[in-house]
């Protein structure tokens, strides 16, 4: 079968190189799948360049997001083959979903939502999981709260905005550029902010001198240290990801005497039955009619280097997902 694999350590377009290599075959508590619909985002980039913490140690095929059909199951897998699913790939061992054929855990394979194509599956699990633990069982959002998502028009801001805005919170979308914060505002946020000199106290005169509730913060570094103070009282920072290159830096003596918390959000360690919970609290949003995925591109399959150098590049809006 047809694989893009990574040998090297560099920017998506110099390593990522088509290659034919065996389908792999599942092991326990694995199935294999014929991918209809991959994801695109973010973890992919820092794979190649080998800073993702979980870049698996030779050559692999990257991609953590995957909706398919079932070709196989490894021992003590009770589904069938010829069953769609979504789910999350066994990219750590190398077996991602940027292939023809790929790997997907059983314990994070679901069905796909009433609602989503799989094309909008396969950038929808991930993404969504990380905003529900995020907003819900992290940040305890409530409705009427000032939520401020940052990097609000990339693949995990999306998700935030979405929740965040069916769960009764008051959005700020935070995005660098005019186009973003048009896209954000189809996503339902209520209001966009740009980037730039005065972010904080912006965003307090937004909030009629109150300050945002939750900080949803997927980008770190410089950003989320400015914005930490636009926080209200018992405010909370969700520190989500890194896509500035560094998490956020927040003296402790500055969080006691605000009354503010920085939080952080791994969606990773959740048993089956929690995971079960949250989907199916997710599902009905969708079938509500209140969540979306918000694809905004499509790539062929043979064009894939080339837009994930553009997610490297930050030239990407929304979410792409690869299909065959």
């Amino acid at each position: 079968m047809r694989a893009w694999r990574v040998a090297g350590a560099g920017e998506p377009a110099d390593v990522m190189l088509m290659t034919e290599i065996e389908e792999p075959e599942p092991g326990p508590g694995q199935l294999r799948v014929k991918v209809t619909a991959a994801g695109i985002g973010l973890p992919d980039v820092l794979m190649c360049r080998g800073t993702y913490p979980l870049t698996p140690g030779s050559a692999f095929t990257p991609g953590q997001e995957a909706t398919g059909v079932i070709t196989s199951v490894g021992p003590g897998v009770d589904l069938r083959p010829g069953t769609t699913v979504m789910g999350v790939t066994n990219f750590i061992e190398g077996h991602g979903s940027f292939a023809e054929e790929c790997l997907i855990l059983a314990d994070s394979a679901f069905p796909v939502p009433q609602g989503l194509s799989d094309t909008q599956a396969a950038g929808f699990w991930i993404p969504h999981l990380t905003a529900w633990v995020g907003l819900v069982d992290r940040g305890r959002l409530q409705p009427g709260d000032w939520l401020a998502v940052l990097g609000a028009a990339g693949g995990s801001g999306i998700a935030a905005v979405q929740l965040g805005r069916a769960l009764g919170a008051r959005v700020i979308a935070v995005v660098s550029d005019d186009d973003r914060a048009e896209f954000a505002g189809t996503l339902g946020a209520d209001h966009a902010e740009l980037l730039g000199p005065d972010l904080a106290r912006r965003l307090r005169e937004l909030t009629v001198g109150h300050g945002v509730d939750l900080i949803y913060d997927p980008v770190g570094g410089s950003v989320a240290e400015e914005v930490w103070s636009a926080l209200a009282r018992h405010g909370r920072l969700l520190a989500v990801g890194f896509a500035s290159g560094t998490w956020p830096r927040v003296e402790t003596h500055n969080l006691v005497v605000t009354n503010t918390s920085l939080v952080g959000v791994f969606a990773g360690g959740y048993s089956r039955p929690e995971l079960d919970r949250i989907h199916g609290a997710l599902s009905d949003l969708v079938v509500k009619g209140q969540l979306r995925n918000a694809v905004t591109e499509e790539v062929p399959f043979d064009a894939l280097p080339t837009a994930v150098q553009r997610l490297a590049d930050r030239s990407v809006v929304g979410k792409l997902v690869m299909v065959p």
